[in-house]
């Protein structure tokens, strides 16, 4: 069976930093793009950034340019999302999502539809 599970949310003051980790089970992520997105409360999901199965290709939004790093560990089968200088507008559920890629593929996807798994989310919290 297919998982994601995303971890290391909490409640951070801004200008802050927390990592957060996308743990795959049930398949390799060699052979998928990921992607992470944010919804505030009342809004839409957002796109944050992605990275493709090769780690090759990294996408961010505007919003996160300069503060924030996607990157990839495939031996422990986890992306992480680096953010610092963390802003009140920061603050959401973060979920990671997963769509399969062909090995060393460089695409990655803006798009919520792009994506076929989900995790369950990881609150975070920017606040003084």
């Amino acid at each position: 069976q297919l998982q994601l599970v995303e971890s290391g949310g909490g409640l951070v003051q801004p200008g802050g930093s927390l990592r957060l980790s996308c743990l795959a089970s049930g398949f390799s992520l060699d052979y998928t793009a990921i992607g992470w997105f944010r919804q505030a409360p009342g809004k839409e999901r957002d796109w944050v950034s992605c990275i493709s199965s090769s780690g090759g290709k990294t996408n961010l939004a505007d919003s996160a340019k300069g503060r924030f790093t996607i990157s990839r560990d495939n031996a422990k089968n986890t992306v992480y999302l680096q953010m610092n200088s963390l802003k009140s507008e920061d603050s959401g559920v973060y979920y990671c999502a997963a769509v399969r890629a062909p090995p060393g593929g460089r695409n990655c996807f803006v798009m919520a539809n792009r994506y076929h798994y989900w995790g369950q989310g990881t609150q975070v919290t920017v606040s003084s």
